[in-house]
């Protein structure tokens, strides 16, 4: 009887194959994400002054790896315990000789890829300590490593064994309500290293006023040095012969607007009503290795925003609420343009 029960168990399971595929994918994508947050977080966190530079302003762009991390692992994270639950669901008596050795190449498979994961990032971490990376953050990452080896290799090898319980507790609710501890605790702080979504679109549009600001002064200094006057209002710079309109403030429809003042025959103010403090500190170079000497000066001489036509460099560091920027023009740097004679 029982060996008619075994000639007609099915030997491979179309949903079981499908299902630990998914567990594969799932899985690795997580703990990469995982491991890349950590990282990527940690960087800007305690960025590593000999790789850096000291900038003012915000970057959407710097934070690009962080956000990509969090929002792989946002989705990908729950997708891996939804599939874990539907795979260890599967008795052992509903599996087929097949599907038994499926599930056996899936663990087997998921603590080699693993393995070769952190192996490939540990040599990444002795190479940065061997130039010289004996830093907190180097500590952290070394510990973020070893905990995902272990919690990974021991759940899996636990499973493998076929041992049910762990410290008292089911395995499953055991991985479950660790691993998603430690990724929700990984999120939230990520979160207050970047900004929420909301403060992260509040310092684009500062952002945006810090370059309308540079465009505006931009164009006074122009129109100095064609008329050597400065214009009387901030609406005599809009010129339809060459196209060019004032910005708007990104917030107008607010009742916020930019402001344009005439001190006297050189010197002019530029207003705005900025929503935070800008932000500023040390930006870490990810090019890789030590930042090029070449590459550290010219960002040094040109900070935050950088120089906008006829070399500008002026810092715009601002704290929140109403701003004016001075500024007075030098005419040894902006001469005015020498004139055409009527024939």
């Amino acid at each position: 009887m029982e060996t008619q029960t075994n000639l007609i168990k099915p030997k491979l399971s179309a949903s079981f194959f499908f299902l630990s595929l998914g567990i594969l994918i799932s899985l690795i994508t997580s703990v990469v994400s995982f491991l890349n947050l950590v990282f990527e977080t940690l960087d800007k966190k305690f960025p590593d002054v000999l790789n850096a530079i000291y900038q003012y302003g915000y970057s959407t762009y710097e934070y690009e790896g962080i956000r990509t991390a969090l929002a792989i692992l946002i989705i990908f994270f729950p997708v891996f315990l939804l599939i874990s639950y539907f795979w260890e669901k599967f008795k052992e008596n509903e599996l087929g000789t097949i599907d038994e050795i499926i599930k056996k190449w899936v663990i087997y498979i998921i603590l080699f890829l693993s393995s070769i994961v952190i192996v490939i990032d540990l040599v990444t971490l002795v190479r940065y300590f061997i130039s010289g990376e004996i830093t907190n953050r180097f500590i952290l990452k070394v510990l973020a490593i070893l905990i995902v080896a272990i919690f990974v290799g021991v759940y899996y090898i636990f499973l493998l064994l076929g041992k049910e319980k762990i410290f008292g507790f089911r395995i499953g609710l055991w991985a479950v309500i660790k691993s998603s501890v430690l990724v929700l605790i990984l999120i939230i702080w990520s979160f207050t290293v970047i900004g929420t979504p909301g403060q992260q679109r509040i310092w684009r549009l500062d952002e945006r006023r810090v370059q309308d600001l540079q465009n505006i002064q931009y164009q006074v200094i122009n129109y100095w040095q064609q008329k050597e006057k400065l214009p009387e209002k901030i609406t005599d710079l809009s010129n339809p012969m060459t196209g060019y309109s004032l910005p708007p403030d990104p917030e107008f429809e607010k009742g916020k607007t930019y402001e344009y003042f005439v001190d006297d025959e050189l010197t002019f103010k530029l207003c705005a009503t900025f929503s935070l403090p800008m932000q500023k500190g040390w930006r870490e170079y990810k090019g890789g290795g030590i930042m090029p000497m070449y590459e550290r000066d010219m960002a040094v001489s040109y900070p935050y925003p950088y120089p906008m036509p006829n070399g500008m460099n002026e810092s715009w560091d601002h704290k929140e609420g109403r701003i004016c920027f001075e500024r007075t023009i030098d005419k040894d740097i902006y001469p005015p343009f020498p004139k055409i004679e009527k024939r």
